[in-house]
């Protein structure tokens, strides 16, 4: 590799659009395409650069723009564009290290989660954006819900009375071929770098993210863990879980419960509860579904706004950012727990059984369902609660201002 990549002045030349590079531009990376693609359309911003290791995959909803050019390599990219915004939606653990080329070379960032995997490399990143004088955005889209805003609206106007408790529970399923859809699937570490790509660093991390933010509304700052608890299981030979409760205490405001699981019975999409010493509320995230008091049913509450529009808004007015990367400390801490922690139990017999075959063949755990809603509802981890197959949860003691500030 050549030196280290000089940085370019601070802002577009004016009047001109900011240019964005994408890197990892397969995969999830095709959301990503098809974000930008209206943003470039309208003139927005203008798609310079496109990174991937593998050949670019065809996406009729945002093909390549004229003078888009494609790279192999971000550095490579980095040097010959020269982009405002560098958008990254590579594996996890290669955040950091594209993340930092990045803002050596000027660029904002909107980095995928997690961000990074543990609270050493969190503060490695906010120094380097700190001293590029970089803006650091990270991918909990679910955060730029409005159904979100109403809900925390509410809880400051007090309808819930005092918060007490805030708990997720998701029930997805993923068929074998999931864990076969890239090199670091299903692993713990590849590379001799954390990989983590369980249930509740990666599909399920926005809800684990959402409880975190309900909490950081009731007391008005990121939460500060005192204690990470969690029970991990999985139903296949991989080195993650797919099946997990996480309980995180927090020095103040509610305690987080996060129950989850790749292996259901029954699609729960994912649902925040919310309870308070008057009353209580339900958000399904996924779909911005929202009952507060009151309501007598659920109800859409229309309105998301994009974390690339937010951040451009950001650069050209000093918006502020729906989700800095302080704003995920907590989220940090807790994927920091789960590198530490013992490998997931084993669930199989009796307990598991599959449905279909071949890549697309899935595998539930009986009673699931019921076993994660009950451990949102009573705030207690399976072991606590008399479920036979669990296991005593790995626990972590965090020292006061272990996570970092805003």
């Amino acid at each position: 590799m050549t030196g280290p990549i000089a940085a370019r002045p601070v802002e577009a030349a004016a009047g001109a659009a900011p240019t964005v590079a994408l890197v990892g531009a397969n995969g999830h990376g095709r959301w990503h395409r098809r974000a930008i693609a209206p943003l470039h359309d309208a003139g927005r911003v203008r798609l310079v650069g496109l990174v991937d290791v593998r050949p670019l995959e065809d996406e009729p909803a945002a093909p390549v723009p004229p003078g888009a050019r494609i790279f192999t390599d971000h550095r490579a990219m980095l040097a010959a564009v020269r982009p405002d915004v560098v958008v990254v939606c590579t594996p996890p653990h290669t955040h950091l290290p594209i993340a930092l080329d990045a803002l050596a070379a000027g660029a904002d960032l909107l980095l995928e989660k997690p961000p990074v995997l543990d609270l050493a490399e969190h503060r490695r990143l906010a120094a380097a954006a700190r001293d590029a004088g970089r803006a650091v955005q990270v991918g909990f889209q679910a955060l730029g819900s409005a159904a979100l805003t109403e809900l925390t609206a509410a809880l400051a106007a007090g309808r819930l009375g005092t918060v007490t408790a805030a708990a997720t529970v998701a029930s997805w399923r993923r068929p074998d071929a999931y864990y076969d859809r890239a090199r670091w699937a299903g692993r713990r570490s590849l590379d001799g770098r954390p990989a983590l790509d369980g249930a509740l660093a990666n599909p399920l991390a926005h809800a684990v993210m959402q409880c975190l933010a309900v909490a950081e509304a009731v007391t008005g700052a990121p939460v500060r863990p005192a204690r990470i608890e969690v029970e991990r299981y999985r139903v296949r030979p991989i080195e993650v879980d797919d099946t997990a409760v996480l309980r995180v205490t927090p020095r103040s405001g509610p305690p987080v419960l996060a129950a989850v699981t790749l292996a259901g019975e029954e699609h729960i999409a994912g649902e925040v509860h919310v309870t308070g010493d008057r009353d209580r509320a339900v958000l399904e995230y996924p779909t911005d579904r929202l009952r507060l008091p009151g309501d007598p049913a659920p109800r859409e509450v229309p309105g998301r706004r994009g974390l690339l529009e937010n951040l451009l808004d950001h650069r050209a007015a000093g918006t502020p950012l729906i989700v800095p990367l302080a704003r995920t400390a907590p989220f940090t801490a807790v994927v920091a727990a789960l590198r530490d922690a013992p490998e997931p139990a084993l669930l199989g017999g009796a307990l598991v059984r599959s449905e279909g075959d071949g890549p697309q063949r899935v595998r539930v755990i009986r009673g699931v369902d019921a076993v994660l809603r009950r451990a949102a509802a009573s705030g207690a981890l399976p072991s606590e609660s008399g479920v036979p197959w669990a296991v005593p949860p790995y626990r972590v003691e965090l020292p006061d201002g272990e996570a970092p500030q805003r």
